[in-house]
C-alpha cells in the first residue's frame, strides 16, 4: 500500500483535503470517493487565484510563466459557475479587445 497510487492520489488527499477518516473513506464507494475528490480539487482552481489581479499576475509572470496558464484557468473557472450561477460580469471597453 506504501507505493499505491490510490494512496497518495485518491485516500491522501481526501484525508487532507476534505478531513475524511479511513472510517468513512471505507464505507464509501469508490465512485463517490473519486467525485469527491474531483470537486475538491475543482473547489481548489476556483479559489486558487483569490486576491490577485492583472497586475499582480503580470509581475509573477515575470519569474514564473506558468503563472499566465494557471490564471487563465482560474478565471475559464470562475466564468463557468458565474454562467452556473446567472452572474452575469459587468461589460468594460477592456473586454472589447
Amino acid at each position: 500500500m506504501l507505493e499505491s497510487p490510490d494512496a497518495v492520489l485518491l485516500y491522501i488527499p481526501l484525508m487532507k483535503g476534505l478531513g475524511m477518516r479511513w472510517e468513512d473513506i471505507k464505507s464509501t464507494s469508490r465512485h463517490e470517493l473519486v467525485t469527491l475528490l474531483g470537486a475538491y480539487q475543482e473547489h481548489e482552481r476556483f479559489h486558487s487565484m483569490d486576491g490577485y489581479n492583472d497586475s499582480d499576475i503580470s509581475e509573477m509572470a515575470k519569474t514564473r510563466p506558468e503563472v499566465r496558464s494557471q490564471y487563465a484557468d482560474y478565471l475559464q473557472t470562475r466564468r463557468k459557475y458565474n454562467d452556473m450561477l446567472g452572474k452575469k460580469e459587468k461589460p468594460t471597453f477592456r473586454g472589447l479587445r
